[in-house]
């Protein structure tokens, strides 16, 4: 296999606003922190939970730089460096690789919908300007592109390009992409409700924002999936469904927040357009939680 460093849950941190909307990057710490205490395999700043296309240019860098000295090589960083142009694009993935991150992550971003051709383009030219892996972030909820098995196997031919993440929710693409290309490529999963089902397809790992809240079950199913424990697997994973499902349908940056506060953990704040979840949607999460927990 291509790339064997990042494997099992690659949890996802949270970006903590102050009262004035400003990133607080001593309370990123200490969130993050408590990611890798808890037993995650990995970290991914800069996702969908790190609300990336919110922050500005400077305010990504101080993230990743950051993440890089908290973690202080404990843990494989997998940073997401995607933007509208294939400039800026570039311009992070170097600033990623030059501080330390073991990988970035490229999700197609677009206001006018890309062709193949023009995907395929963009990750070649980021691919041509740095050395460290990078993995393909298909997520076409919040990209508005969709990406092709097919197409995904032409990212495969980049020669650094060694990762898929799939969101789409179809694990039918995993096994076709397995299939097609065998162990040459890491498989993870980004859609929560379907982790169980992913592993089962052979995904190396998950990426989940989950951890932020639940981390010892997240870490507890993919250990039973290593000792091919079906049955434990099953128990486990249907306990947390309830939870994986609420914090995709109400937002990952909202619902994560939320859940830390039940917990009695500050999250800060969001950064507007981002509202918190309304008194019914925080009381549901605390219902769900306290039945996860039981």
């Amino acid at each position: 296999m291509k790339n064997t460093k990042f494997k099992g849950i690659i949890a996802y941190p949270i970006t903590p606003f102050d009262e004035n909307e400003k990133v607080d990057i001593v309370l990123y710490k200490q969130l993050l922190e408590r990611l890798i205490v808890s037993g995650s395999h990995a970290v991914a700043p800069l996702g969908s939970t790190g609300v990336m296309p919110y922050l500005n240019d400077e305010e990504k860098e101080a993230i990743t730089q950051a993440t890089v000295s908290q973690v202080n090589g404990r843990v494989p960083i997998l940073v997401g460096v995607s933007n509208l142009t294939t400039e800026r694009t570039i311009y992070h993935a170097k600033a990623a690789e030059k501080v330390g991150a073991d990988a970035v992550m490229i999700i197609p971003m677009s206001y006018w919908k890309l062709s193949d051709d023009e995907i395929v383009k963009h990750y070649d030219a980021v691919a041509k300007q740095i050395s460290i892996p990078i993995m393909a972030y298909n997520n076409p909820a919040t990209a508005g592109v969709d990406m092709s098995p097919s197409l995904l196997k032409r990212l495969l031919e980049i020669s650094n390009v060694t990762m898929i993440k799939e969101s789409t929710g179809d694990v039918q693409r995993m096994h076709y992409l397995k299939k097609e290309l065998g162990d040459d490529v890491a498989f993870y999963n980004g859609s929560n409700p379907l982790a169980l089902a992913a592993f089962a397809a052979g995904a190396r790992g998950w990426c989940t924002a989950a951890p932020n809240l639940i981390p010892e079950l997240n870490i507890a199913l993919y250990n039973a999936i290593q000792k091919n424990d079906l049955q434990e697997a099953q128990k486990l994973f249907y306990q947390q469904i309830d939870l994986l499902r609420f914090i995709v349908d109400k937002g990952l940056p909202r619902a994560i927040k939320a859940g830390l506060h039940i917990q009695g953990v500050e999250g800060g704040q969001l950064r507007k357009p981002l509202q918190p979840l309304t008194e019914k949607e925080i009381s549901e999460l605390s219902t769900i939680l306290k039945l996860v927990n039981n």
